[in-house]
């Protein structure tokens, strides 16, 4: 029975032998290739990993370097500018953007550098696995080519939005005119621009549907009033009575670190509908054109009714002129 038993537990051992043993051989014949794939596979990833970093260090040191060379530049503007004894455009929101722009930048480079980066380590671990890459990359480039017909919208919306903040056409802050949508930016990002309007709704505008732009905020503005003045009014002492009030409107404290130089009167421009209109032209500081309009219209207002100018009214029709008799 003893005899039996032992035989029985051999012949039922002996299955499990052969099926461990090529297993076992095979990783005893294939170990070195392993480890040595292993090793390589981390060397991949380690030298991936720091090569990330030093391009990222890289990308933030020169976009640090960028924007101290800008701040260097708009000191060395202001400073000119007091020297000479005129105001410089304004340079805090100028740095402001260019900072904004910079790191936008920097974080586009570093996102771009982040997938070469690693995705060659990625097809470099396939390769030690002995994958053949060919069908993959072939498989690959026609997904590609299907997802770029599917995204041509959105790859010309990054586009547009890396040129938009590379030539710096407008910034967070600025007042523009894209359009439909006319506002004062308050964000920016690749793929759209965020515009509040005067009303304030706040207009979402993708980048690459926005084909020009009209920047009201950069580097310096117009501040543009046209005075419809009556036609009997005397053009040489209606002229004399403007003089004196911009020029005591540029003279004042208040108002005159936002003039950029001295405000000019044009003269008249026109003539009809019972009035002679007269324009005047104040350059200002980017931003300020609106504001100073405001105060100078009021100025003149009360300076027109100190010296008796009057002011053109509309004229309505009358029986024969167009108008609807009554009754």
């Amino acid at each position: 029975m003893l005899i039996a038993a032992n035989a029985t537990t051999r012949f039922a051992a002996a299955p499990a032998a052969s099926v461990t043993d090529p297993v076992v051989n095979w990783f005893n014949d294939n170990s070195g290739a392993l480890f040595s794939g292993f090793v390589n596979v981390v060397i991949i990833l380690l030298v991936a990993v720091v090569l990330r970093a030093v391009l990222g260090r890289v990308i933030t040191q020169g976009v640090r370097r960028m924007v101290s060379s800008h701040q260097r530049i708009n000191q060395a503007t202001a400073r000119a500018g007091n020297l000479v004894g005129r105001n410089g455009a304004e340079t805090d929101n100028a740095g402001e953007r260019q900072q904004q722009r910079a790191q936008t930048i920097g974080s586009v480079l570093r996102s771009v550098a982040t997938t070469i980066v690693f995705g060659v380590a990625f097809v470099m671990i396939l390769g030690e696995f002995g994958i053949n890459l060919a069908p993959i990359l072939a498989s690959a480039g026609v997904l590609g080519l299907a997802i770029g017909f599917g995204a041509q919208s959105l790859v010309k919306d990054f586009l547009s939005g890396v040129f938009m903040m590379v030539e710096d056409q407008y910034g967070v802050g600025d007042v523009i005119d894209a359009g439909d949508a006319v506002g004062t930016v308050e964000a920016v990002t690749l793929r759209i621009t965020k515009i509040r309007d005067l009303n304030g709704g706040l207009w979402y505008v993708r980048n690459g549907e926005i084909m020009r732009v009209c920047n009201m905020n950069q580097d310096w503005a117009n501040a543009v009033i046209e005075l419809p003045l009556d036609y009997s009014v005397d053009i040489a002492h209606a002229e004399r009575v403007i003089e004196s009030t911009i020029g005591d409107f540029a003279a004042n404290s208040e108002f005159s670190s936002k003039i950029l130089e001295k405000p000019d009167l044009n003269g008249v421009i026109g003539i009809g509908n019972g009035s002679v209109t007269v324009r005047i032209i104040v350059k200002v500081k980017p931003g300020e054109q609106w504001a100073l309009g405001r105060a100078l219209r009021a100025r003149l207002k009360h300076s027109f009714d100190q010296s008796g100018v009057r002011v053109a009214y509309p004229v309505l029709p009358t029986n024969g002129t167009g108008a609807v008799k009554q009754g």
